[in-house]
């Protein structure tokens, strides 16, 4: 396997945001609380994507999926499970492993 680059090339970065609008859409939370989740200094989505881009540079591409996966827990919890306890859990980790397997596809193919 090739080694994996710290830096997502454009394409990816516009799927990282498509992939943050859909998701922050599907949960019903927005930008402002994503960036309270992320502690990010605006709510603007390319602030909120350069600074998971940042995660990613400084440690990878697991990280940034776990840190994603830590706010979809949090924001969870908030809700005290309302939508079951493991429904609406379930389709958020979903659609981050398919957020995965989607950049490893480009990785692989950009090798």
């Amino acid at each position: 396997m090739p080694p994996i680059s710290p830096v997502l090339n454009s394409d990816e970065l516009d799927e990282l945001q498509t992939f943050l609008k859909d998701w922050l859409r599907h949960t019903g939370r927005t930008q402002s609380d994503l960036r309270r989740a992320l502690r990010a200094n605006s709510i603007r989505m390319p602030v909120l994507v350069e600074e998971l881009h940042r995660i990613h540079q400084l440690h990878g591409l697991a990280a940034l999926a776990e840190r994603l996966c830590g706010i979809d827990d949090q924001w969870q919890e908030e809700e005290g499970g309302a939508m079951g306890p493991a429904a609406g859990r379930e389709d958020s980790l979903a659609q981050l492993d398919l957020l995965l397997e989607e950049i490893r596809q480009e990785q692989q193919k950009s090798a």
